[in-house]
């Protein structure tokens, strides 16, 4: 993969390293740089990070990855790309699909079907999955196509600058809107559960609005304005109204066989260009009964 950047510069800066960090480029990106040939060129020249820049000076960077990401297996495993270009894309995941291997997900993964995709364009890739998902929930995802977009997504998702809102179906008849403003933390003597800890827990906020009601279930979106682990499932459990087959938190399967929750809309502005993005993806199959 190879991705160039040109900078018309505008004013004066001491140095080519500190107009770039200004950019995003961390220390890691930085050193790449300076150990790949005509990764940085000044006006035309091969240059060193401490030159100095001055107004109408044309800096170019070329950001290069030779190799795959390793220890990912490409495996055929289906996906839905709504979005693409050299920065970014926008996956819509299925349900029933890991994001990351594991333990016993070697070859089922997101990222297996990815390093796959890209096996067929004989590209390389680097798996770099900014906002996950837990296995059983479907919907959009965010995958940093190099490491100057990764590490700007990233800064993104820390400083809330990506809206994320999702679908659910709960258990009961839920209020017409609210927050939830509850602090989450590891659940005593799990690896895995989290619960709701106002001595222990790390802050976390979420809102939500009732969209409809049906056979004693709500359809409700949720928007984060915090990002902890099963923020969602957690929150809406200690609400009263627990997500459909959540085998964590709700471990009923009468009617979902899975827990009922849609990554259903992200909106940022594009890292490098900062034209505004908005994506949005339709209730998967298995959730659809509720707006019918």
């Amino acid at each position: 993969m190879t991705r160039i950047f040109t900078y018309n510069i505008d004013m004066n800066y001491s140095s080519i390293e500190e107009f770039l960090r200004q950019k995003g480029y961390s220390h890691h990106i930085m050193t790449h740089l300076k150990r790949t040939e005509r990764g940085i060129v000044h006006n035309g020249d091969w240059a060193y990070s401490s030159a100095a820049l001055v107004p109408g000076d044309r800096l170019v960077i070329t950001l290069t990855e030779d190799a795959c990401s390793e220890n990912i297996l490409p495996a055929p495993v289906p996906f839905e790309i709504v979005y693409e270009d050299e920065d970014l894309m926008i996956i819509n995941k299925p349900s029933n699909t890991p994001v990351h291997p594991s333990v016993n997900n070697y070859g089922n993964t997101l990222a297996n079907g990815l390093a796959w995709h890209f096996a067929q364009k004989k590209e390389t890739f680097v798996y770099r999955c900014i906002n996950r998902l837990d296995r059983d929930t479907s919907g959009l995802l965010i995958i940093a196509r190099h490491a100057l977009s990764a590490a700007l997504l990233s800064s993104m998702v820390a400083s809330r600058k990506i809206c994320r809102e999702y679908l659910a179906v709960a258990a009961g008849s839920v209020p017409d809107c609210g927050t939830i403003d509850a602090p989450i933390a590891r659940e005593a003597g799990s690896a895995i559960t989290r619960c709701v800890d106002f001595e222990r827990g790390e802050r976390a906020v979420t809102h939500y609005k009732c969209l409809s009601r049906r056979d004693d279930c709500s359809l409700v979106r949720l928007r984060l304005e915090t990002g902890r682990t099963h923020q969602i499932r957690v929150h809406m459990k200690y609400l009263g109204y627990p997500l459909l087959g959540d085998y964590l938190y709700n471990p009923d399967y009468r009617i979902m066989k899975r827990q009922a929750l849609h990554s259903a809309r992200l909106s940022f502005d594009h890292p490098v260009t900062g034209i505004k993005m908005d994506f949005t993806a339709p209730l998967p199959d298995d959730m659809e009964w509720i707006m019918k």
